[in-house]
């Protein structure tokens, strides 16, 4: 009976030992098959809200549970991209007036912290659009993880964070209640092999 509960205990470690080296994994943002959005929103005269996306965008991150030291998140943004389903729009963002697109092709978003914050996680790191970098706090949740059909393993969350367009050089008056953008992400990362 002894050796028994003690192979039943040494079973549940090794089990246990082998979920935790599945957290801890490096994976790549799953852009194929509408898996993953980088979107936003603002307010257009304090009367409704407009909504847009970036639709291309590559990234990766980092997980693990147990140790948030080692958890990343890097994410590099076309911002040639944007799309707010208005054609005039969209260049108007793409111009200098927003975007400025022609100098500025790229935003990223680099981790340089990941804590924990009530049932998520607080991402703080640095944003740089429009050639200004300013820190940003994203709240993240973890959405699930698991094995796929295809023989991998997946990971998703989704984040919100505000940003304030003139910390980011954007002039633009829009009006009181358009100061800031909201941003909604949500990611499906796969784990490299």
């Amino acid at each position: 009976m002894l050796l028994k509960k003690n192979l039943t205990a040494l079973a549940a470690s090794m089990l246990l030992l082998s979920s935790v080296s599945v957290l801890a994994a490096n994976y790549k943002i799953d852009k194929q098959g509408q898996h993953a959005f980088v979107e936003f929103r603002i307010k257009h005269l304090g009367y409704s809200w407009v909504y847009g996306s970036f639709k291309d965008f590559d990234g990766s991150f980092s997980f693990d549970e147990t140790d948030l030291t080692k958890n990343k998140v890097n994410v590099t943004i076309n911002t040639a991209s944007v799309d707010t389903n208005h054609t005039e729009r969209d260049k108007h963002l793409r111009s200098s007036a927003f975007l400025n697109v022609d100098k500025h092709k790229q935003a990223t978003f680099k981790s340089t912290e990941v804590k924990k914050a009530g049932d998520g996680y607080a991402i703080i790191g640095d944003l740089t659009l429009n050639g200004v970098t300013k820190p940003v706090t994203l709240d993240a949740k973890l959405i699930g993880q698991g094995n796929d059909p295809w023989g991998n393993y997946r990971a998703g969350f989704e984040a919100h964070g505000n940003i304030t367009l003139k910390d980011f050089a954007i002039k633009t008056d829009l009006g009181p209640a358009s100061q800031q953008v909201e941003l909604i992400i949500s990611v499906e990362g796969v784990r490299e092999k």
